[in-house]
């Protein structure tokens, strides 16, 4: 990074505090079950975990809603819960986080998404989850969509659809919350599931990683910075979005963005220094993307800090955010010498 670059990026980042973004999607509750191996179980070939440790974070969208929160923005969560203990607990976290849940619907058919993870010597050994994406009903999702309105109607200055599948987002209500969208002309960021690729046109920007590419596209992955470029031009051309960042993992991101009839695109090299866990780290590229994007970023500007956040909750265990701190801290360490 330039020293002019890192300048930009301070003046972005002021901007950040206070500002609305409205976060609508599929949420879940996190848990992180940790513990030490010692033995083999003499019941069946697998590890005996004796569990040192329990907690619980925000996922999905929550997260989306948590990364925005800690970089000193304010999200506007609105996803779709049973009326359980999950649900209460998931409020409790967002309250802790200083996020308000007062959008959030609750639905007595749809019990709160949870996923289990159990972790020893830092390694995952198995994740389970308990959820009924087909419980939800067609009154959740209307009830959820007039929240959305109602946050645009408040002024937020972005959207960002976190589809993961699990009920909320479905073809009439994709279409729904990017028309509500447009019409007031705010920005939205998505970052998608691979069966709903395709009804994302005309958004502002789709995140996807490489596999949710290919497989958006019903194309059989390739690898090397080649097929991702001519993929890239190829679903811009297609959803007709105004650019389209595909994150690459260990290889960096690729920035495409419309100019006019063709397509140019940017490839920004990957920052991590030590990767532990990727858990989440998609929700932070979105989130730090459409924060700065709606704070006068430009997309490369706005991808290329979304990058350097990823390179921070790489580096920590589990679902993770980073701070405004932790960002430009990433951001300093690779300013390039005079």
């Amino acid at each position: 990074m330039t020293k002019t670059g890192f300048r930009k990026l301070l003046a972005v980042t002021a901007r950040f505090r206070g500002r609305k973004i409205a976060v609508f999607g599929d949420m879940m509750l996190d848990r992180y079950v940790k513990g030490s191996v010692k033995r083999i179980s003499p019941e069946a070939p697998v590890p005996v975990v004796r569990v040192t440790s329990e907690s619980a974070v925000c996922g999905g969208s929550a997260n989306v809603a948590v990364n925005i929160a800690a970089l000193g923005a304010v999200p506007t969560l609105i996803s779709v819960t049973g009326r359980d203990a999950a649900a209460a607990e998931i409020r409790a976290l967002l309250e802790a986080s200083g996020i308000s849940p007062g959008a959030l619907v609750h639905d007595d058919n749809f019990p709160t998404i949870e996923k289990t993870r159990v972790i020893a010597e830092h390694q995952q050994v198995v994740r389970f989850d308990r959820e009924l994406p087909a419980s939800m009903t067609h009154a959740a999702r209307k009830a959820a969509l007039a929240a959305l309105d109602g946050a645009l109607k408040a002024g937020c200055q972005a959207v960002i659809l976190s589809d993961y599948g699990k009920g909320l987002l479905e073809p009439a209500t994709i279409r729904a919350a990017i028309e509500m969208a447009i019409k007031r002309g705010v920005p939205v960021f998505v970052d998608p599931k691979v069966e709903h690729f395709q009804l994302y046109r005309g958004v502002s920007c789709l995140t996807p990683n490489t596999s949710e590419a290919f497989g958006g596209m019903r194309l059989t992955q390739r690898d090397g910075q080649a097929a991702a470029e001519k993929l890239g031009r190829e679903i811009l051309a297609k959803l007709a979005c105004r650019s389209l960042l595909i994150t690459q993992g260990e290889h960096g991101m690729t920035l495409f963005e419309r100019a006019g009839k063709a397509a140019r695109s940017t490839h920004i090299a990957a920052r991590a220094r030590e990767v532990f866990d990727v858990t989440g780290a998609g929700d932070t590229v979105i989130s730090v993307l459409a924060l700065a994007w709606a704070c006068g970023a430009s997309p490369e500007e706005a991808a290329s800090a979304a990058n350097f956040a990823a390179s921070v909750v790489v580096g920590k265990l589990g679902t993770a955010s980073v701070s405004v701190e932790e960002l430009l801290e990433s951001a300093r360490s690779w300013l390039k010498p005079v």
